[in-house]
């Protein structure tokens, strides 16, 4: 390497003068993130390049804590626009390394080398700067990815139970889809807690879009209607399938005992509402 070096310089002041030549080399080391370097830049306007030579004077300066707080800034970015993770390892152990080389040049142009033990504890100390640098980017990237997990976790649940009220006590809930254990206890949770909250005297559940009803989900929804039985309000099902039907008759479960049954969904709301033609199919609450 042709590196520009004066007796006088720090490690700092060094990495500064020679910073050109430090990203040529970090690009050569960096050799499958080198070729993603606008791409990432245009998708999460990240500029790997220049938060790279800003993380190694930060390591150098032994500033701990900016490198940390740098770290989690990061791994914040790289979670929201979804940025490989495979790439950041790639491109932080060639930093790691790139770093290392010209610790190693400045010393071999330095008057005053440090000897084995000085070098080799300062190597350490860069390792472990580099370390906190990796352990911060991690934590906030994981942290951000688990939040927004959760969140779109919490989305689908409340997707999943998409209650519609038609009037101050009466209130709809289609389900389409497959019912399955999981869904079904998803169901139940967020059910029981509607009726409670928003005080449901009628539900109409219409069951028309259901895909698959497997025996277990029929067992856990007949539990349902036990419960919305127990929070005061009533049931009316409707649109039931034949291969639901056919579970229901071989487990010997009564709905009947449980609900009102309605053959589609249009007879059961024509118990709650008037449509006007005369004005445009206007819906009135009877």
């Amino acid at each position: 390497m042709n590196l520009k070096f004066n007796s006088d310089h720090s490690v700092k002041e060094f990495l500064i003068e020679n910073r050109e030549q430090f990203e040529i080399e970090l690009l050569n080391e960096a050799i499958n993130v080198r070729d993603k370097i606008e791409e990432i830049k245009l998708i999460g306007n990240i500029n790997l390049v220049a938060n790279a030579y800003k993380v190694i004077l930060l390591v150098v300066e032994n500033k701990e804590e900016e490198v940390n707080e740098f770290g989690h800034q990061e791994g914040i970015a790289w979670a929201k626009h979804n940025l490989t993770l495979a790439f950041k390892l790639e491109w932080i152990q060639s930093i790691r390394t790139t770093l290392w080389n010209f610790l190693y040049e400045y010393e071999k142009l330095s008057e005053q080398s440090k000897n084995t033990v000085e070098f080799f504890e300062m190597g350490k100390e860069v390792n472990r700067l580099i370390d906190v640098f990796f352990k911060g980017f991690f934590i906030s990237y994981s942290s951000y990815k688990d939040e927004l997990l959760e969140a779109q976790r919490k989305l689908v649940e409340n997707l999943s139970v998409p209650v519609i009220p038609i009037s101050s006590t009466v209130s709809i809930l289609p389900l389409i889809g497959e019912i399955d254990e999981l869904r079904a206890n998803i169901i139940e949770e967020k059910l029981l807690f509607e009726i409670g909250s928003k005080s449901i005297q009628t539900l109409i559940m219409d069951l028309s879009g259901i895909a698959r009803m497997d025996v277990q989900a029929v067992r856990l929804f007949t539990r349902l209607l036990d419960g919305i039985i127990m929070m005061g309000c009533k049931t009316i099902i409707t649109g039931i399938r034949p291969d639901v039907v056919k579970n229901i008759v071989n487990l010997d479960i009564a709905f009947q005992n449980k609900a009102e049954i309605k053959a589609t969904l249009q007879q059961a709301l024509n118990d709650y509402l008037i449509i006007d033609e005369s004005e445009g199919n206007r819906i009135y609450l009877k």
